[in-house]
């Protein structure tokens, strides 16, 4: 074998497996990047589900009643979500005006509570 050759050799040996050593070594930020990506898309959704039920809770209480109100506001809401909400109703004057407010879910439940409750508004016409 030329010297050249042996060099080549040598080097590609001694660099086995150091890809493996640093896949490991960023596996933790890979998975704490995903996590957090996660845990935004929820806080987003819970934005979502806020208005949503906001929504259907005002439109709800324009036809049926405070009780209608509540219930509406609750009702296409999943398990993580509708434990931890609160349905407030208000009439006004020719509208009924709702507010839900939802406790964001966290991806690792037990371990950490979300500091913050999002919240959403909406009012429809009451109707005689």
């Amino acid at each position: 074998m030329t010297p050249w050759r042996v060099r080549v050799a040598r080097r590609t040996r001694e660099d086995r497996g150091q890809v493996v050593v640093e896949f490991l070594g960023m596996l933790p930020l890979i998975v704490t990047t995903l996590v957090l990506l996660w845990q935004c898309a929820l806080v987003g959704f819970t934005y979502t589900l806020a208005g949503n039920a906001a929504d259907r809770a005002a439109r709800a209480g324009s036809s049926g009643g405070p009780g209608a109100c509540e219930r509406g506001g609750t009702e296409d809401l999943g398990a993580s979500w509708r434990a931890g909400a609160t349905v407030s109703c208000t009439p006004a004057p020719g509208l009924v005006k709702a507010e839900v407010a939802l406790k964001v879910p966290v991806l690792f439940p037990g371990s950490l509570a979300f500091p913050f409750r999002v919240t959403g508004e909406a009012a429809a016409v009451k109707e005689d």
